[in-house]
């Protein structure tokens, strides 16, 4: 039985939760989340928001960060709509009830982070994305038009002609429902598992994209995927990132093998370079010297520091062993971030009627070829409001409701219950493997090509599992991982230099006169 609200939510992060709240106030508003109601990436989100606060910054350094951080690829529009926009979101969100760390006097203790030429980082010490979340979440309890879907996974979204009318969702009790929204809103977050190290937690297997694309949506600029320079290095440890404020308050990175720091030889502002100038230093150190990880140095700081601006990271270091006052972190690289992702206007709206997406999904042209640090929170609640406003107007206006009686609902036809699980266990380790050894830091195009290939296979394998057998949330990530992995490719083979998070051997150099310009990908329907 096909279930319709106005307003129908894929991902419950900040962007997602932002937007509900304001659409509530027009209409009714279902909000889908993968697994437990705040499991998402911006539950884990250390950082904090970037938001020109102090008197001696200004947007216009704001924005030309963001801009050399995303090596010009930016639509400037959204650069400048995000940081304008961002000191009042926040604002907002403080007035929901979020609690950020502060000095002594009461005002908001703003931090640094690579990239950025001014301190500017509001945090909540670090763990700033719980905090956004618990916000949120409680916002949305006191708002009787949301209801909330939780252990809930979208499968595919579903079109009426040419507008997307809702999706079909695979329910916590293993049922499929078909649900139904006057507008459909992609707010799923990235894709980190689809490398074999990451620090996104396992929802993220990008879901969006790759719904999305089938659907026919346009997709952009998948080549450039953020890894993170410091995830924990630890055999126990999981996915567990090591905050870039530590470098913004003095960690220096230094080689496991000899202690010596390296980054000075890399660029100009060291420890504090852009994600993706680190993450490359740190890939190649790795490779001359034969070490497994690097070590990020935080000892000369002290502990009554360390635990004041770190509690977080210094109580989970210790589980492991470590301490941050007298030993080196070991660090290594992991996927991190997606800057690419459906293609968007300023206000969510992708190329297909009744469907927007926001938040790290979403390719607004913000990032450009490299996000800079803690512009992802902001991103979520600028363009969350922004698309809300839209569809409340929308809602306003009157937007059609898709008749449950005629839309297709789903149909498991011939499907059994699998006898072949293996095949989703061995093909999700292999495409996984296989995008971090060919499709990583540093690229080539023989690594593409054959990467290419394997994926061609790995698809035609997925595809015929997933038609063949009743569908599960594993086989519906998997799918997922494949498509997106594709995509990565895809747009990877096509540029044809290097630029901020795609730097490939066979091109090098940057090439603004024929590649200062996005990746754009649609798949027929």
């Amino acid at each position: 039985m096909a279930r319709a609200f106005d307003v129908l939510v894929l991902g419950g992060g900040v962007a997602g939760l932002t937007f509900a709240l304001e659409a509530a106030k027009s209409g009714s508003v279902a909000v889908l989340t993968k697994r437990s109601r705040s499991e998402s990436n911006t539950m884990y989100a250390q950082g904090g928001i970037a938001a020109v606060l102090s008197a001696d910054d200004s947007t216009e350094r704001h924005i030309e960060d963001t801009i050399v951080a995303g090596a010009g690829l930016n639509n400037r529009e959204a650069v400048e709509i995000t940081v304008k926009e961002g000191p009042e979101r926040l604002q907002a969100l403080v007035a929901l009830g979020a609690e950020f760390s502060r000095k002594a006097n009461g005002e908001l203790d703003l931090t640094r982070e690579g990239g950025h030429s001014k301190r500017r980082i509001v945090h909540a010490h670090d763990a700033t994305g719980k905090e956004v979340e618990r916000a949120l979440l409680a916002a949305c309890d006191d708002q009787p038009k949301i209801t909330f879907f939780p252990d809930t996974a979208g499968i595919d979204l579903i079109r009426d002609g040419a507008r997307v009318v809702g999706a079909y969702a695979l329910l916590e009790n293993g049922t499929i429902d078909t649900l139904l929204g006057k507008v459909t809103v992609l707010a799923t977050g990235g894709a980190g598992k689809v490398y074999l190290y990451t620090t996104n937690p396992d929802v993220a297997t990008g879901d969006g994209v790759a719904m999305a694309y089938r659907a026919g949506a346009k997709i952009a600029n998948m080549e450039f995927y953020q890894f993170h320079p410091t995830c924990l290095y630890h055999p126990d440890a999981k996915n567990f990132l090591i905050s870039e404020a530590l470098r913004g308050e003095g960690g220096k990175l230094r080689l496991r093998s000899t202690g010596e720091r390296f980054m000075t030889r890399y660029h100009p502002m060291s420890e504090l370079a852009p994600r993706d100038v680190v993450a490359r230093a740190i890939d190649a150190e790795m490779k001359r010297t034969g070490d497994e990880c690097v070590h990020l140095d935080m000892t000369h700081l002290g502990k009554a520091f360390l635990v004041e601006h770190f509690p977080m990271i210094y109580a989970t270091c210790r589980e492991f062993g470590i301490d941050l006052a007298v030993q080196p972190i070991p660090v290594v690289p992991a996927a991190h971030y997606m800057c690419g992702g459906v293609v968007t206007d300023t206000f969510g709206r992708t190329s297909l009627p009744g469907l927007y997406a926001i938040g790290e999904v979403a390719c607004t042209g913000l990032h450009g070829a490299n996000r800079l640090a803690s512009n992802s929170l902001l991103e979520g609640l600028v363009f969350g409001h922004r698309a809300a406003k839209v569809v409340v107007e929308e809602l306003k206006a009157g937007v059609p409701a898709p008749a449950p009686g005629t839309v297709r609902e789903w149909d498991s036809g011939a499907a059994g219950p699998s006898d072949e699980m293996v095949v989703v266990s061995h093909n999700w380790e292999e495409l996984r493997r296989l995008m971090w050894n060919y499709v990583g830091i540093v690229r080539t195009g023989k690594r593409l090509a054959r990467a290419h290939r394997r994926l061609d296979l790995l698809r035609e394998e997925i595809r015929e599992y997933y038609w063949t057998f009743k569908v599960t949330r594993d086989v519906i990530e998997l799918r997922n991982i494949a498509d997106v992995a594709h995509l990565i490719v895809e747009c990877a083979s096509r540029r044809k230099e290097s630029r901020g998070l795609h730097y490939t051997l066979d091109y090098p150099a940057l090439d603004d006169h024929n590649w200062l310009r996005d990746t754009v990908i649609a798949r027929e329907t």
